[in-house]
């Protein structure tokens, strides 16, 4: 049975409301997410380093990601950067400590609760050049032609249409600006039972399409120069409970693309 959009977004919106408001689980399994020490481990895995992990106010690492954008995207002083599906604001922070006070960072998300915590995080950090709005990504609360980069982390896999979101990025990037997302797609088909669980749209798995399809659609937006930075095996079994035949069917991917 395929989901409507709508229903789609309100069980992830729900979902993550309750991750950041319950400190729940994101996933069936007590090993995915919760408590600081599971989202440091888990960070840990996807390339993050101690030094980026230290560096941001406690609570901004929710353990949710699937690699790191930031140390893909080579973000340089007064640079402005949005990120897609901004989450407690680890990865904004990171990327506001390097594009500096000339810089700028925006934050986009469709979970009010997210958009309080990560408010309160750049409060307590005293960020001053990261902002934080509410909107869905894909239709995003900015400008035509006005962001250097978007960096979005296991994100993008939860929409249902990911056709729009890389046409949205395309908009709002400026001529020459670039996109550096991690994401998780598919090496071979979800079982049918995966594909129809909320845990795993949640866990960021049903949503999840194939990898030529995934820079298919990055290329359609107008991308160029799109490329796979890097890819390794995602450990679902280890992340969910009962995922039986999802095994060796998920990649964490690290892609790059421009706006010539």
């Amino acid at each position: 049975m395929k989901r409507n959009p709508k229903d789609i977004k309100k069980i992830v919106r729900d979902g993550y409301a309750k991750a950041v408001t319950q400190k729940a689980s994101c996933c069936s399994s007590s090993s995915c997410c919760g408590s600081t020490d599971q989202a440091k481990n888990i960070s840990k895995k996807v390339g993050y380093s101690d030094a980026e992990m230290n560096a941001v106010p406690e609570g901004a690492n929710l353990g949710f990601g699937c690699g790191n954008p930031v140390a893909l995207a080579s973000l340089k002083e007064g640079d402005i950067v949005l990120d897609l599906g901004s989450g407690a604001g680890f990865d904004a922070f990171l990327a506001a400590q390097r594009v500096g006070k000339t810089g700028r960072v925006i934050g986009v998300d469709m979970t009010p609760e997210m958009l309080e915590k990560a408010r309160a995080n750049a409060k307590k950090g005293n960020y001053t050049n990261v902002e934080f709005k509410l909107g869905e990504i894909e239709k995003l609360p900015v400008n035509n032609s006005s962001v250097d980069v978007i960096i979005s982390n296991c994100v993008i896999n939860l929409s249902p249409d990911k056709e729009q979101v890389f046409k949205e990025a395309f908009r709002v990037l400026k001529p020459g600006g670039r996109l550096m997302v991690s994401d998780l797609v598919l090496v071979k088909e979800l079982p049918d039972a995966i594909k129809e669980s909320v845990e795993a749209y949640v866990g960021c798995l049903a949503g999840a399409i194939g990898k030529g399809e995934y820079l298919e659609l990055i290329a359609m937006a107008g991308f160029q120069d799109v490329k796979v930075i890097s890819e390794s095996s995602y450990p679902v079994d280890a992340m969910f409970d009962n995922l039986e035949g999802a095994q060796d069917a998920v990649a964490s991917i690290k892609v790059s693309a421009v706006k010539r």
